[in-house]
Formats: structure tokens, C-alpha cells, sequence
């Protein structure tokens, strides 16, 4: 009896199962969530698919290199702040925003153009600086891409003439619904897997494992290291342009620590070491911060209105990291990928035995 091969179809399903799981769970939900609820239910689904484009943009360089960045966020902002100064309202930018250039300040462009552009700039940025930063490992690579966040946060505070300082960007469209975040989050999905399994993903995995047995094997971590943390910028450019488009307006403020922690917990929580991981540490951190900010307001329970202190999400979201770590330190995934049943595989390679024989 010889041994049955898969069909090729049904070894790429195998192959690639854990994207084409994500895309299928993902396309679904969005679809029963726009059948059947509310609006108020559709805006936190669409914030929460821009979550898991935050989280995938930062796994792509974090997960695979295992270096934390802590200024992955500083390219949400140039990428939010370049679509808002070529699509918001032309009347305003003439007196809110004069130091900015007059292709910028006196025209208006199509929100395609200006979010192409943007995440242009974003993997610019991020190109240009990681030809610095990349140098450095461990510790020290970490550090700086946090004064890469520190600095322009304090230049776009300051810079009043072009980005209103701490103000708020105000007028820009709000053409973000839950499909378009949908594709956003797939095009991520699709770009981190096909990178985590090209050469250079897998040789970045490798010196993840050991920096210094992969470098003595010849690996080049400087370029795979910049070629990871110019696609997570890119893609945390896109990740900007989803955020100003759905909120309509732009603030330094926003694209700071409290959001870099937030998507490091949600990271965390899921796993950094695997692309699955990272999306279902945006569905679980998600789907606490929205129960308790709604008790935080209050639920009603016959005639009495329960609710709980402000900040309790926090805390609540707090110790379910702590518990994570304690008692499963690679996170919810443990690393690992969505994959087919054993069961399932084994069964269907017997049924594929028996026609041979």
C-alpha cells in the first residue's frame, strides 16, 4: 500500500488554514453583525477590526523578531495626521493649520489618493528610521522606537501652524464602515502571514529563537529587521487612516501611550508569537474593555441601575494579563497557529489509503 498524498488544493487548505480561518470567522461575524445589530454594535465591531490592523502591524516586526516596539504607534500618527491635512475641511485649514504648504492648504484630494499616500509616508518613515534603529537588538532596539514616539509626540504638540498642537483636526469624512474595516483587517491578516512564511519572515523567526546561532548561520538580521518594521509601518499607517477617517477628527493625544499599551496588552494577551494569536488577543482584550465600559455606565436590572467605578476595565483587564502570564506565559495561543483537527486529517489520509489500495 503506498502512502496517499493530498489533493493540492486540500494541502494549501492545510498549509494556510490559520489565515483562511481568521478571514472565514471575520467575514461571517461582519456579516451577521450587519444583518442583525444595532448600529451602536457595528461601531464597536469596526473599531475593533481596526484594533486587530494595530495589533497585526505590530506583530508583523514584534512577533517576528521578538523585539517589542513601543513606537510602532508613531506611524498611525504621520499616517492619520497626512490623510486629515489632504482631506479635511479646505475652508479651515487656511486659518487652523497656515504653515502648511499650499498643495496641501488650499486644495482637497479624494480619500483613495490621500490614504495611499499616507500609508506611503508611514512606510517611508518607518523605513528611514529603521535604517538607524535596526542596528541595535534587544533592550536597546526597544528604548529607541520609544523615543521615536516621545519625539513626535512632543514635535506635533508643538508644531501649532501645522497640526493645531494638542487640538483636535476636526471635518475630516467619515466614510469607514464595518466591511471596508473588514478588508483593511484581511489585507493586514494576508501581508503579516505572507511575510512570517517568505525567506526573510522565517529567517527572522530563526534569530528570534537565537540571535546569536541564526547571525552565525549567516542570516542577515539588519535587513530582515528592516524590511519587518517598514511593513509594520505601513501597515500601522493604514491602521491610521482607518482611525481618522472612522472618528472624523485627528489628536496627538490618541496616538500615544495609553494606545501603545493597549495594543501591546492585546498582543500580550493573545501572543505575540503567532498571527492568530494577535487576533484573538483583539477579540478578547475587545470584548472586555466594551462589557465593562458598559456597566461603567450602568445596566439597568429591574428597578435598579447597576454599574461599577470608572476604571474598572482597566483593572479587570489588568488582572487578566497577570493571569495570562502566570499561568500561560506565550499567551492564549501559546504560540501556535489556528490548524486542522488531528482527527480530521488523519481520517481523510485513511479514506485516501483505502481508494489507493
Amino acid at each position: 500500500m503506498k502512502t496517499a498524498e493530498l489533493p493540492r488544493w486540500q494541502a494549501f487548505v492545510q498549509r494556510h488554514f490559520a489565515v483562511l480561518f481568521i478571514a472565514a470567522c471575520l467575514v461571517v461575524f461582519v456579516a451577521v453583525v450587519e444583518l442583525f445589530a444595532s448600529v451602536l454594535v457595528q461601531r464597536v465591531v469596526t473599531e475593533a477590526l481596526i484594533r486587530i490592523v494595530i495589533v497585526v502591524g505590530i506583530y508583523v516586526f514584534t512577533g517576528n523578531s521578538g523585539i517589542i516596539s513601543f513606537g510602532s504607534v508613531t506611524f498611525m500618527a504621520v499616517a492619520a495626521y497626512a490623510t486629515g491635512w489632504q482631506t479635511c475641511c479646505a475652508m479651515l485649514k487656511p486659518i487652523t493649520m497656515s504653515g502648511l504648504p499650499s498643495i496641501l492648504r488650499d486644495h482637497t484630494y479624494p480619500v483613495y489618493v490621500s490614504a495611499a499616500t499616507s500609508v506611503g509616508l508611514a512606510a517611508l518613515l518607518a523605513f528611514i528610521t529603521g535604517l538607524i534603529l535596526m542596528r541595535l537588538s534587544g533592550l536597546a532596539a526597544s528604548i529607541s522606537t520609544l523615543a521615536i514616539l516621545f519625539i513626535l509626540n512632543v514635535t506635533y504638540s508643538n508644531w501649532e501652524t501645522v497640526t493645531m498642537g494638542t487640538a483636535s483636526m476636526v471635518g475630516l469624512p467619515t466614510y469607514i464602515t464595518p466591511w471596508l474595516a473588514l478588508a483593511a483587517a484581511l489585507l493586514a491578516v494576508l501581508c503579516a502571514w505572507i511575510f512570517q512564511n517568505s525567506a526573510r519572515g522565517l529567517l527572522l523567526r530563526a534569530s528570534r529563537a537565537d540571535e546569536v546561532a541564526a547571525a552565525a548561520c549567516g542570516v542577515s538580521l539588519y535587513w530582515s529587521r528592516l524590511i519587518a518594521f517598514t511593513l509594520s509601518g505601513a501597515i500601522m499607517g493604514l491602521a491610521g487612516v482607518l482611525s481618522a477617517h472612522f472618528l472624523g477628527t485627528v489628536s496627538i493625544n490618541s496616538y500615544f501611550l495609553n494606545l501603545t499599551f493597549l495594543a501591546l496588552a492585546m498582543l500580550v494577551v493573545g501572543g505575540m508569537k503567532s498571527l492568530s494569536g494577535a487576533v484573538v488577543g483583539v477579540i478578547v482584550v475587545s470584548t472586555i474593555i466594551d462589557v465593562f465600559r458598559r456597566i461603567e455606565v450602568g445596566i439597568p436590572v429591574g428597578d435598579v441601575t447597576f454599574s461599577l467605578p470608572p476604571g474598572t476595565q482597566e483593572l479587570v483587564l489588568a488582572g487578566v494579563m497577570i493571569i495570562i502570564l502566570m499561568f500561560r506565559k506565550d499567551g492564549l495561543m501559546g504560540g501556535q497557529e489556528f490548524r486542522l483537527p488531528v482527527r480530521f486529517l488523519r481520517q481523510h489520509r485513511r479514506s485516501l489509503e483505502a481508494k489507493d489500495t
